[in-house]
């Protein structure tokens, strides 16, 4: 099928193209800026990642393989800060279930027939991980502000 029919300018094949981009780019960058920030939160010793390495998702391809990558440390620098504030947590490995699903459908987007399904799946599935990620943020900074309030007593 030839899309010349639609009879489409230089301008309006750019704002086609770039408009889904923009559309997805912007919310991302703002995941991005909320992972480092979960990571700056945590403290140092519990930290398994430095917070500036989530900015290594934006590199193509590379990105996908360094999204399982900052899941799992996520995960495990909540567990930890957890441990060490005595907080008692739902999930063993906190939002690593959902975070590990959300990166194998990513990664199953390349994938032709498949994509139809992964995609808008990857889309719920990133939105649930980052509400998840962001209660478990609440969570511990609400008990970091009890445990200083505790400390000026």
């Amino acid at each position: 099928m030839n899309l010349l029919f639609l009879n489409l300018g230089g301008q309006e094949i750019i704002l086609i193209l770039i408009f889904p981009l923009i559309f997805l780019l912007i919310p991302f960058i703002f995941y991005l800026v909320f992972l480092q920030s979960f990571f700056r939160m945590i403290s140092i010793e519990n930290q398994r990642m430095s917070p500036s390495s989530v900015w290594l998702l934006l590199i193509p391809i590379f990105g996908l393989y360094w999204h399982f990558v900052i899941v799992k440390n996520l995960s495990d620098s909540i567990r930890d800060e957890a441990i060490s504030m005595g907080l008692q947590l739902k999930e063993e490995k906190p939002a690593y279930n959902i975070g590990i699903a959300m990166c194998i459908l990513n990664c199953c987007i390349a994938v032709p027939v498949v994509n139809a399904l992964a995609g808008p799946a990857t889309l719920v599935l990133w939105i649930l991980y980052w509400v998840k990620a962001s209660e478990y943020k609440n969570q511990l900074s609400q008990s970091l502000v009890a445990v200083s309030n505790r400390r000026r007593e």
